[in-house]
């Protein structure tokens, strides 16, 4: 969405035209330079990066069913092929950042790229489970490195509309990968291409990575935090242990009955993370390069921006997967057709993503607080048409909700990054997007522990496939205050600053 950008007078700017000086006599100076423009083939090069990320999230729910039969996986190595990834990427996601602001951005974005592209290839032809689970948590380590240095890139390459232009880019394709995740899963299973079945789930990123080695160099340019830095070991420890401390027994716990080493994790999680921060504080106060600078968080934009993705992706992760068990486990769905009924939401979510700059014109930045109204709308729209079919009837009952849903989710995924990210100090781009891109990591495992207690404490109660109905309209009920608290905190960001008027 094109969300007006704030913007701040520059050095020595205050009260005086340029090239003036207190006596309004003119001044002979230089014009400033303008950095050249960025290669047009830049952007859908990292843009890649985040595609293939968020992709890797949601297709290999459709191929764990083949990939069970084929490898003989017990229950926990199915879920580690899971929640693996999306336990080492979150956890390596602030870590990543900070690498990218301190040794360059291009070039962890390209080693990120490489380790996951080889990653995926040991994925694809893993022989047992093991070895799956490994390539998976290898995935997500090379997902944290490569993922913020996306926006970080974004963030320092353009500047203007351009950059807003690029964010709306940066947000429509997380959210294409992530609604057509399922539906590309179950075709390249249906194709069943050279026999590989599961496998091209993973093989699909191959050639996408060695497409992004060969022209990633020629059209992104260098950038990395000016001054001298340091990485801060310790923080790194701490933020990742604390981090893994609450995504483990939140991914984990629900399928193992939440034993007591769940509740011991939750309650180490957050004396870990006031370690860091209090530690963080410390580097900053002496100028020791801390890996995330508490100096971040005194902007409100970010601190706003962080806690609505918080929020919002904790709703957004728990519908995908409660929609995908209801169709699949629920209506009896094969993966194709389930990753079909899917083609509605990403109808609405393209349909108002191409018309971003017309309605971002209207509504400003309450353009994510209209789409989380709109996207209330949708799951309610879901809610009544699964309560009038369960599980027996015409799916096509789906489609109003969803086409509704995915417009509301296009209203509010491609703007969220402008306006937490708009003004950030160019010296902590990484940082600060490994912190977003970690809130929205932490909000689906939230999310979906939540939404799942609910959804599992239904169906179990319940008899029959129409159970699966009963747990989808229950989940509801904790999914549209996600969506109305998303539409509360947008009324904290900052307000856009007027324009000066132009004689």
């Amino acid at each position: 969405m094109a969300l007006q950008e704030p913007r701040e007078a520059a050095p020595g700017q205050h009260g005086k035209q340029p090239g003036t000086t207190g006596s309004n006599t003119p001044q002979a100076t230089a014009a400033p330079q303008e950095p050249p423009a960025p290669h047009w083939a830049m952007l859908p090069i990292i843009l890649i990066g985040t595609f293939v990320i968020t992709l890797d999230v949601f297709i290999v729910n459709v191929a764990i069913p083949a990939t069970q039969r084929d490898l003989h996986a017990g229950s926990s190595a199915v879920e580690f092929i899971v929640a693996g990834y999306a336990l080492a990427y979150a956890a390596g996601l602030i870590t990543g950042g900070r690498l990218g602001d301190l040794y360059g951005r291009r070039r962890m974005f390209l080693i990120g790229v490489a380790l996951f592209t080889l990653s995926s290839a040991w994925a694809g032809s893993a022989p047992t489970a093991g070895q799956l689970v490994a390539a998976r948590v290898a995935q997500g380590l090379a997902s944290a490195l490569m993922g913020p240095q996306v926006l970080a890139i974004i963030g320092t390459v353009y500047s203007g509309p351009a950059r807003i232009r690029a964010f709306n880019a940066f947000g429509l394709t997380m959210g294409l990968a992530g609604v057509f995740g399922q539906l590309i899963g179950g075709v390249l299973i249906h194709l069943d291409i050279a026999g590989l079945s599961w496998r091209t789930c993973f093989l699909v990123n191959v050639p996408i990575g060695v497409a992004a080695l060969v022209f990633a160099p020629r059209v992104v340019p260098e950038s990395k935090a000016q001054g001298k830095s340091r990485l801060d070991p310790l923080g790194m420890l701490l933020v990742s242990a604390g981090l893994v401390a609450v995504v483990l027994p939140l991914a984990e716990g629900q399928q193992k009955g939440w034993p007591e080493w769940t509740w011991v994790c939750l309650a180490v999680s957050p004396v870990l993370l006031a370690l860091f921060a209090l530690y963080q504080r410390r580097l900053a106060a002496a100028d020791r390069g801390p890996l995330v600078n508490p100096a971040l968080f005194r902007q409100r934009s970010f601190t706003v921006g962080v806690s609505t993705a918080l929020v919002y992706y904790s709703g957004m992760a728990s519908f995908f997967l409660v929609l995908a068990l209801y169709l699949q486990q629920g209506c009896g769905l094969s993966a194709l057709d389930s990753g079909l009924v899917f083609l509605p939401l990403g109808v609405g979510f393209l349909g108002v993503s191409l018309t971003a700059k017309q309605i971002a014109a209207v509504l400003g930045r309450q353009t994510l607080a209209v789409g989380a109204l709109v996207l209330t709308a949708g799951l309610i729209g879901l809610y009544a048409a699964v309560e009038h079919i369960g599980t027996q009837g015409e799916v096509a009952w789906l489609v109003p909700g969803l086409l509704v849903g995915g417009a509301g989710m296009a209203m509010v995924m491609a703007p969220l990054a402008t306006v937490a990210l708009a003004g950030t100090d160019p010296r902590y781009a990484g940082a600060a997007s490994g912190v977003l891109s970690t809130a929205n990591q932490v909000g689906g495992a939230i999310g979906v522990a939540l939404v799942g207690v609910v959804f599992y404490h239904v169906l179990g109660n319940g008899t029959g496939p129409d159970a699966y109905a009963d747990a989808f309209r229950a989940s509801v009920y904790l999914l549209v205050p996600f969506a109305l608290g998303v539409a509360a905190l947008v009324q904290l960001f900052p307000r856009p600053p007027k324009k000066a008027p132009t004689s």
